[in-house]
């Protein structure tokens, strides 16, 4: 096999403690996190030579660390990072740039210790063309799409609601879920109104913890003590659409969630018929409808209906969200990692709530509300 078209895989996987933890910061979090995952594998930081980050840079990780990377990347688009990170240093370890890459998250999100400073300039687009307007935070910017979604498509709030209550599902008796009850569409729709038409159990919860997957070739990784559990990367996409909500295409479809799940269903050989799991980012309970008919799952204005009907709970056709996601399970402002790694552990049999017969995972993430969107495909087997 040719550099160019060896294997992709996950060879290590792990997430730190989640919940409240403000005795570490952002950087104690990655640390912790890089260490579980290699060992993991079974390897130690002499074997990393390539690194990933989020906000903060690649360097200053590598150096706390002790790393001096032939590769690094600090690609910085939201939630959605984390899959670009595996889909770049794929790439990467193809073009012979490196062999082993530490892929990192740690977020302060509740506590917001050692938090790296974010703003947005009064230059920019959003400063000048919606925080004016009253938006800027994630639940009043959100409200446009949805409300638009709901009324274009049927949708009705009741079936908005059902996203958690699916998920509940999932969450029930998790002791690292952040929420882990069973919910009704009562509960959902009679919590505190956040901003029209999102109660507060529509919205994700806030964390701190952080995760790390170690990602290499299928050769490199036959050795490992994760060697029979092996995850494969079969295809990766990235897309992007408007920074702005207000300026999108359209409101009420993702531009780039369908474009990043074409070019990963594209790259497996794979369609949505394949897919056996599913992990679709959820800071807020629309983006699962969207997620659901942008890449393909369902037909458009379908999504609320299928969720309605159980095919996305625990016994369903296309278990979905299976951690309770970024609303029940945990949320620290960044969220894809978190849904990797419950489709590593999906793959694995090793969930909390496992389905069965899992072999092949789809993980659909998103970055700055719409503006950017990543996928994954993956499989316990290779292609």
């Amino acid at each position: 096999m040719s550099r160019l078209n060896q294997s992709i895989v996950i060879a290590g996987a792990a997430e730190t403690d989640i919940g409240k933890l403000p005795h570490l910061s952002e950087m104690d979090l990655r640390v912790d996190a890089a260490h579980r995952a290699l060992a993991d594998a079974g390897l130690t930081l002499a074997d990393v030579d390539g690194i990933t980050s989020a906000v903060d840079s690649p360097i200053n990780i590598a150096h706390c660390l002790g790393v001096t990377p032939k590769w690094y990347d600090g690609t910085s688009v939201g939630g959605c990072s984390f899959l670009i990170h595996v889909r770049h240093a794929a790439a990467a370890i193809r073009a012979g740039l490196c062999s082993t890459v530490l892929v990192l998250h740690g977020e302060s999100g509740l506590s917001r210790v050692g938090r790296a400073p974010r703003s947005v300039a009064s230059d920019s687009m959003l400063g000048q063309f919606e925080i004016p307007f009253g938006s800027g935070v994630p639940p009043n910017t959100f409200t446009l799409p949805v409300l638009r979604y709901l009324r274009e498509t049927g949708t009705t709030h009741e079936q908005l609601a059902e996203v958690v209550v699916a998920q509940s599902h999932w969450a029930q008796g998790n002791p690292r879920a952040a929420r882990n009850k069973l919910l009704t569409v009562q509960d959902v729709m009679s919590a505190p109104i956040i901003a029209w038409p999102f109660t507060k159990l529509e919205c994700c919860v806030r964390a701190d913890g952080g995760g790390a997957l170690l990602i290499t070739s299928a050769d490199r990784a036959r050795g490992l003590r994760t060697a029979a559990k092996l995850i494969h990367v079969l295809g990766t996409g990235e897309a992007c659409d408007s920074g702005m909500v207000s300026m999108m295409d359209d409101m009420t479809r993702s531009k780039a969630f369908r474009l990043s799940s074409a070019q990963a269903f594209a790259e497996a050989g794979l369609a949505p018929k394949d897919i056996d799991h599913l992990m679709i980012y959820d800071a807020f309970a629309h983006l699962p409808l969207y997620g659901l008919a942008d890449c393909g799952f369902v037909e458009r204005g379908e999504a609320g209906r299928f969720i309605e009907e159980g095919h996305t709970r625990p016994g369903g056709r296309l278990p979905m969200n299976t951690n309770g996601g970024g609303i029940l399970y945990t949320h620290t402002g960044m969220y894809g990692m978190f849904a990797i790694l419950e489709a590593v552990r999906q793959l694995r049999g090793e969930a909390f709530r496992q389905v069965e017969s899992v072999r092949t995972s789809f993980v659909q993430g998103v970055g700055g509300m719409f503006a950017a969107a990543s996928a994954l495909v993956l499989s316990n087997e290779p292609q």
